[in-house]
């Protein structure tokens, strides 16, 4: 009897009607899937770190195959090649593909639909059935504001503010990763999940099984790659406005720090230091010795970091070779301009180019360049904005990158883009690695990348957006991540209102895993793109004492912040993470999107409405807390008021855990 399975160097592969399917052990308790109309799987970017394959146990039958890995067993019928994701140790059913017509197992309706579209690129759909009660997390950082993903629909793509790492964890105790970069859309709905990809060559993911959710959270770790521990230094305090306009004026903000004996980590020279777009050098008329203004920041102790950006303008030194050489994204029809956007030289509004990240010989480039002008002067902290890149339109059907067409690899272009620093440093010998991000991709975190969330508005909606937002990145495995202390753009920064607003955005940063004050702040300098006044003291003494005193307290919890660092690279465990992350079993911690844990120890719930002195707060059940500014003792499982004047973020210890909330160890 012709079988339609066999066994392949320790795959289980599976054939028929022009369709191969192949099964394979991948890391702990995971399984890797890919499937294929082609004559052959393709070797496609993905965020697998390569190492050897478990060995699995692999049965075949007569009409029906076995995969086991660990806690996951994978079942896989003959006709029409259904698979079933089961706890090998229990039989519980995690996950299963499903038809897109149950009464209907046709070809037409199978589990994974491709749809030819040219060449070796198909329109893929991978159907999965959708369970009553499951919640899920993950997926990066959108603006959607939900928490549980479920009855959600994504978009597989890379925008400013929307950021695919496509990666899922379930209640129901599995993680799923889609390891394909391609432009699509996820459907989390009641009757099915559906993952989709416009041009793809084969579909490629994995399932992981695991006991809780740090458990799954470690398993992608395993998978992707671990981040690195976060250096020390990265955990103080970032001072960033939109643009310092020269080296004076940004050494005369780290000297006034430093007068008022503020805590300062970070500093940012933002856009515009450049000659043009493409040239990846200072404009030395007005920073005219980077490597002083290194030496004396570091005298204080903080860094530089510095914003470089994919783009490249037509009219910079170095544009021709580029094209020549093929190193800039190309496109199908017309020229490859993406982005209408301003330079430096007083030209007006210029159409620009992208470097091509994915183009090994463009990442070279690029760093040569970089290491120049901007690391053999000294600075080793780089901010690397616009990497999804941005384009307007927003066209992928038009690009082709030297890994393949975008709309097949686009999602990946930040990841590539990550790889030229981050290799970049490692080979000039650095070790303590940080780049901040716009966008990323799965993988990220083992490149030292922590993501902000982009150029949000400044408002209260946006505000409470951000809680879930940076609470998903956290479960997509990227553990470095924080906003734009105060939203992006749309403030005035004189407005009372606004400094309600402050206030309450950097008591909230000051517990993000990174702690950084950003933003446009009008009214700005009158004919230049600067921004106004950003610093802690440039919104009135009010403001600069209550935000003086939670400089101070971050500065108080960096040994504890480091502790939750050292087990996010060790464990892959998110130092910022939901209530049901460590209370799984309490229903209701489930439902709450505007409190979290920071670390094991310490619950922080955010004031997230204008003009409120107190909030409801919930204190998950199966632990005892403390309120940590006044001493009063809780029971878990309860909500409660607590109180919030301007000046208080309501926190509450764990089961009587002893931080300097107030400054003498209560």
């Amino acid at each position: 009897m012709t079988t339609v399975f066999a066994r392949d160097k320790g795959r289980l592969v599976w054939r028929s009607h022009g369709q191969t399917v192949v099964l394979e052990a991948c890391g702990r308790d995971g399984v890797r899937v890919r499937a294929t109309c082609n004559a052959a799987l393709a070797e496609l970017p993905g965020a697998l770190v390569r190492r050897p394959p478990p060995r699995p146990r692999i049965e075949i039958g007569e009409h029906e195959a076995t995969l086991v890995n660990g806690r996951l067993k994978v079942t896989m019928d003959d006709t029409p090649g259904r698979l079933r994701f089961l706890r090998a140790d229990t039989g519980a059913v995690l996950l299963e593909e499903t038809y897109a017509h149950p009464t209907s197992p046709t070809l037409s309706y199978r589990p994974r639909l491709f749809t030819h579209v040219g060449g070796d690129l198909y329109r893929i759909e991978a159907r999965f059935e959708a369970y009553d009660g499951e919640r899920l997390f993950g997926l990066g950082q959108h603006r959607h504001g939900r928490l549980d993903l479920k009855g959600t629909v994504t978009e597989l793509i890379q925008r400013n503010g929307e950021v695919t790492i496509p990666f899922l964890v379930s209640s129901r105790g599995y993680g799923f990763l889609w390891n394909n970069p391609a432009i699509g859309h996820v459907e989390l709905a009641a009757n099915r999940t559906r993952w989709v990809v416009e041009q793809s060559r084969q579909i490629d993911y994995v399932v992981s099984a695991g006991d809780g959710f740090g458990d799954l959270l470690a398993r992608y770790a395993d998978l992707t790659g671990h981040a690195p521990m976060l250096p020390e230094w990265a955990a103080g305090f970032w001072q960033c406005k939109l643009r310092y306009l020269t080296q004076k004026e940004l050494l005369g903000v780290a000297r006034e720090y430093h007068r008022r004996r503020l805590p300062l980590s970070v500093i940012v020279v933002d856009f515009f230091h450049w000659t043009r777009q493409g040239e990846w050098r200072w404009d030395e008329r007005r920073w005219p010795d980077p490597a002083a203004m290194v030496r004396e920041l570091a005298a204080m102790g903080v860094r530089l970091m510095v914003s470089i950006w994919p783009s490249v303008n037509p009219k910079c030194d170095g544009f021709e070779e580029m094209r020549r050489r093929g190193l800039l994204i190309g496109t199908h029809r017309g020229a490859n301009l993406l982005m209408p956007f301003i330079d430096t030289r007083d030209e007006g509004t210029v159409n620009i180019c992208y470097y091509d990240a994915t183009h090994p010989e463009a990442r070279a480039m690029l760093w040569e360049k970089v290491k120049a002008s901007y690391y053999d002067n000294g600075v080793k902290v780089f901010w690397l904005d616009a990497c999804e890149p941005e384009i307007e339109p927003l066209q992928f059907e038009n690009l082709r990158l030297h890994a393949g067409e975008a709309m097949e690899v686009a999602c990946a272009y930040p990841f590539f883009h990550q790889q030229a620093f981050h290799d970049g440093l490692r080979a000039a010998g650095e070790t303590e690695i940080v780049t901040l991000c716009r966008s990323a991709w799965a993988g990220s975190q083992r490149l030292a990348a922590a993501v902000w969330s982009g150029d949000v508005p400044s408002t209260w909606e946006m505000f409470r957006i951000q809680i879930c937002a940076g609470l998903n990145m956290m479960m997509s495995g990227i553990p470095w991540w924080t906003t734009d202390i105060g939203g992006f753009y749309g403030a005035d920064g004189r407005d009372p209102k606004f400094h309600e607003l402050l206030v309450r955005w950097f008591q909230y940063g000051a517990f993000c895993p990174l702690f950084r004050l950003h933003g446009v702040r009008d009214p700005q300098i009158e004919g230049e793109v600067s921004g106004g006044p950003n610093e802690v003291w440039s919104f009135g003494e009010p403001v600069y004492r209550i935000l003086r005193e939670y400089l101070l307290l971050r500065e108080r919890l960096r040994p504890y912040i480091m502790k939750q660092m050292a087990r996010a690279a060790r464990a892959g465990t998110p130092p910022m993470r939901p209530l049901f992350f460590d209370f799984a079993g309490d229903v209701a911690a489930y439902d709450v999107r505007d409190a979290f844990l920071f670390g094991p120890d310490l619950l922080v719930a955010p004031v997230v409405e204008p003009g409120a002195r107190a909030r409801r707060v919930y204190l998950p059940q199966g632990a005892a807390w403390t309120d940590a500014w006044d001493g009063e003792a809780y029971d878990g499982g309860q909500w409660i008021e607590a109180e919030a004047p301007l000046d208080r973020l309501p926190l509450f210890l764990r089961d009587r855990a002893r931080l300097p909330i107030r400054g003498n160890g209560a």
